[in-house]
């Protein structure tokens, strides 16, 4: 992923271009995220939007395009891209789903192949999938590729803000139904000024870190009483189900309504994986010293310089909430699971709940399609990572579309919770603002 500085980009592809005439179909991942991301098209004149939201629709279309050995995530995208082919007026020709790949022992890398083979069994297969890699040069972007990818990542960086500062509000607001309307109206100022702004990088950036301003005060206008008795879940596992409220049954409102916080591992935690796993690949194979090593450290900082300074404008919001390095989670899930063996998810999964236990969370909760490698295996090392953590309450939720007992598993869990929460050792960073406990 090439994010060097782009100055006076072009705002507008050719008609020479792959994507010219096209319309690209973001799926649904986190909330405001694809809406997002979706915008960086634009920004560079591609049309984009997110698939329509899932539904019971999506099951239907999943499961019959689907034999069950795919995990959950795998239908519920196939699902949303086969429900935009059923909307009217749908245009084969000017259909492009979005589909990213990665390496590693996930079924995720066999997601892109497997679209394009359901696309051509059901009489689509003029239907272009986008599917973006280092690998293949970034072909499907074409000549936008470097402007995209920085921008694309700004905008996931400012989703995730919004979403982080949805989160550590709305179990607090005093009138029910606030924070929502103040995220969905910070989600359409990002979006709007990820559509329009500049094409210098210094510029646009300076333009986002406006949008975040915004954002900030319209959380801050949010009406709230910020209670440290309110408990602090932890949430990890799988990135797509983890992240798609859809695919884990709104499991995050649930655990609100058992007067819970949660706290959830965002989009970019993984693209500091996926960077720092590139760097660890090049000093296994002897390019230590190399122009690639060269470029994936620039990068690297160049989006850190970038996310450090879109945060900015959270500093006092967030205290207590900082995202810790990449490397510290690493380190973490280190005795638990070695990261130059054990890949993906469930090393994140690791040493995010540790870091979640050690700084004062009341419990935590992995989120995992049925059958997930990433789920299984984190599951087997949680009691060892609870037992070193005091013990600290971990829980694993399967999903695949037929859950039943989650409400009551989450009440149950809760109460484990909240026991726990009486005697751990660790103390949580509260924001100023947060009110001072009754003596």
């Amino acid at each position: 992923m090439s994010l060097l500085p782009h100055r006076h980009s072009s705002r507008k592809i050719g008609a020479d271009h792959p994507l010219s005439g096209k319309i690209v179909y973001i799926p649904t991942m986190g909330e405001g995220s694809p809406e997002a991301f979706a915008a960086a098209f634009r920004w560079l004149g591609v049309e984009a939007q997110p698939t329509p939201p899932s539904d019971v629709r999506t099951r239907e279309l999943g499961g019959k395009y689907t034999t069950g050995d795919e995990c959950y995530p795998a239908k519920v995208t196939v699902g949303d891209f086969l429900r935009v082919i059923e909307q009217p007026g749908f245009d084969a020709e000017r259909a492009a789903f979005f589909m990213p790949t990665a390496e590693g022992p996930c079924r995720f890398g066999q997601y892109a192949p497997f679209l394009r083979k359901i696309l051509r069994d059901a009489g689509y297969g003029d239907v272009k999938v986008v599917s973006p890699t280092s690998r293949n040069g970034y072909v499907d972007l074409g000549g936008i590729a470097t402007p995209f990818l920085r921008t694309a990542w700004r905008a996931l960086v400012c989703a995730d803000n919004i979403h982080r500062a949805l989160l550590k509000t709305r179990p607090y607001e005093t009138t029910p139904g606030t924070a929502d309307r103040a995220f969905l109206e910070a989600q359409a100022d990002l979006v709007k000024t990820v559509e329009n702004s500049c094409a210098d990088a210094g510029c646009q950036l300076t333009m986002l870190v406006e949008s975040m301003k915004r954002c900030r005060e319209r959380f801050q206008r949010v009406p709230a009483l910020y209670d440290r008795e309110i408990p602090l879940i932890g949430v990890v596992g799988e990135i797509f189900c983890r992240l798609n409220t859809f695919s884990n049954e709104d499991l995050i409102r649930k655990l609100e309504s058992y007067g819970a916080e949660a706290c959830l591992s965002h989009m970019t935690e993984w693209v500091g994986y996926t960077n720092n796993e590139e760097r660890r690949k090049l000093r296994l194979t002897g390019r230590n010293v190399s122009l690639a090593m060269v470029k994936a450290y620039v990068r690297t900082h160049i989006q850190e310089a970038d996310e450090k300074a879109l945060i900015a404008p959270f500093t006092e919001e967030f205290v207590g909430y900082e995202e810790p390095p990449i490397e510290e989670i690493l380190d973490l899930a280190w005795p638990y699971l070695p990261t130059g063996g054990a890949l993906g998810e469930m090393v994140l999964s690791a040493g995010k709940a540790a870091y979640l236990a050690k700084h004062g969370a009341d419990g935590i909760i992995d989120i995992s399609p049925f059958t997930c490698m990433n789920g299984i295996v984190t599951e087997a090392i949680y009691p060892k990572l609870s037992k070193a953590y005091a013990g600290i309450p971990i829980r694993n939720f399967y999903f695949d579309g037929t859950q039943a007992d989650l409400d009551r598993d989450l009440g149950i869990y809760m109460e484990l919770a909240r026991s726990y929460r009486e005697k751990k050792p660790y103390t949580r960073r509260f924001p100023a603002y947060f009110a001072q406990p009754v003596a």
